[in-house]
């Protein structure tokens, strides 16, 4: 794993050039596009400070990378910025994952729900295409803990749902209780299935054991697809665990969803799609044919200025320093739990993830309203209370979120 740290300055260099390869609202006659440059009398472009600010620059100037660029035949108007959403696809899908060079296509969605629909999308296209497949014959397998995109998504898809239960506390899927699940629906005439494997639930921090299922569902020698919900995890568990199974060289694995706008502190709408070459051709939508190359994606148009962002927080910290700071952020979620285990707290923490689960029984609901900690559910009465180690956190939060704690309990007793 490995792509370099570059200077501010050849940032600002990089992006500004980039630019310039695209066509110009304000000096080009671009006659037929529904777009133009940010509104002048609000985002006026003549200000000193955006020499400096690439980022701002490339917003202003409204590029809009609809479609997948890493296909052929993509819209060429914006070919600078597209160029550095390339490269970042390109980053992410070999570096980060391993993958084969050249080998997957992806795009910058709007964020991890949007890239899972996407996901689904491509795979009930691919059984109907491929197998004449109907929609009550295609099953989506998903861990209870899994995010609500999945139930979003198989919704509108029209396709079955298959909940996995897990074990209540390590989160692990229950093998046997799958195994007879599979059964069941393949008796009820499920014959091709999706399978999510989380790396990283939302609000566990849970990492399925992909290779004991993969290991189940081959056994059955059952038709599927695998994706990778990596929404959370994926900018930060292949940097805390060398030995991570969610790569392109896991030969099961078609798809992989990551967010920039978690851990890579990017803005919001910056969710990464990557997947195997070869799929994205089942979300062709041929009717977008005013668009060079069609578009295969869910939303259609979206802004160069986020794939801009994350390109450039990537090569602001290159693959060590990003790898310096994500094991800095696992770090500081040991500490806490650390001290969590001297006051007998009980709670669950994959130790490659920054989120601590605390069972809410044994943490005072004021102190976790204190602290924003996030509730597993808020139609019912909690069962878990979430810490998420964000860069935002210091040290002087911590020790002054232990200090209540330790005061209430002490108050709990009396």
């Amino acid at each position: 794993m490995f792509w370099p740290k570059f200077t501010a300055d050849k940032i600002n260099k990089t992006v500004t050039e980039a630019l310039s390869k695209n066509v110009n609202y304000r000096n080009s006659s671009i006659l037929g596009l529904p777009a133009t440059f940010l509104d002048s009398d609000v985002f006026y472009d003549d200000a000193p400070f955006l020499e400096n600010a690439p980022f701002l620059s490339t917003l202003i100037a409204n590029p809009n990378h609809i479609g997948c660029h890493t296909l052929v035949g993509a819209e060429k108007i914006f070919k600078g910025t597209q160029a550095l959403e390339l490269d970042l696809i390109k980053l992410c899908a070999e570096q980060i994952f391993r993958g084969d060079e050249d080998a997957q296509d992806g795009y910058i969605a709007s964020g991890g729900t949007e890239a899972n629909i996407e996901a689904l999308w491509i795979y009930r296209n691919y059984f109907v295409e491929e197998f004449g497949a109907k929609m009550n014959e295609i099953g989506v397998i998903y861990s209870e803990d899994s995010h609500y995109s999945f139930s979003k998504g198989i919704n509108l898809l029209n396709i079955e749902s298959l909940v996995a239960k897990v074990n209540p506390e390590n989160r692990a899927i229950d093998l046997e209780a799958l195994n007879l699940q599979i059964d069941a629906a393949q008796s009820n005439g499920i014959k091709y299935f999706i399978i999510i494997m989380n790396m990283s639930t939302t609000m566990f921090g849970s990492v399925d054991d992909i290779d004991e299922v993969t290991r189940l569902i081959t056994a059955k020698n059952i038709n599927f697809k695998l994706h990778v919900d990596g929404a959370f995890g994926g900018f930060i568990y292949p940097f805390t665990n060398q030995k991570s199974a969610f790569t392109f060289q896991n030969k099961h694995i078609s798809s992989i969803t990551i967010d920039a706008h978690k851990m890579l502190q990017t803005p919001y709408g910056t969710g990464i799609f990557l997947v195997r070459k070869g799929l994205m051709k089942y979300v062709k939508t041929s009717e977008a044919q005013y668009v060079p190359g069609t578009d295969h994606t869910l939303c259609g148009s979206r802004s160069g200025a986020n794939a801009v962002a994350v390109w450039m927080v990537l090569h602001t910290h290159g693959s060590a320093g990003w790898t310096a700071k994500m094991q800095m952020l696992n770090d500081k979620t040991t500490d806490i739990c650390c001290q969590l285990d001297q006051l007998g707290i009980h709670y669950y923490r994959n130790p490659f993830i920054n989120i601590i689960a605390i069972h809410a029984e044994e943490i005072p609901e004021k102190v976790a309203k204190k602290y924003f900690l996030v509730a597993d559910s808020y139609e019912h009465q909690p069962k878990w209370w979430k810490i998420v180690m964000m860069p935002h956190i210091t040290r002087g939060a911590i020790d002054s979120f232990i200090i209540d704690l330790k005061a209430e309990m002490v108050l709990a007793k009396k």
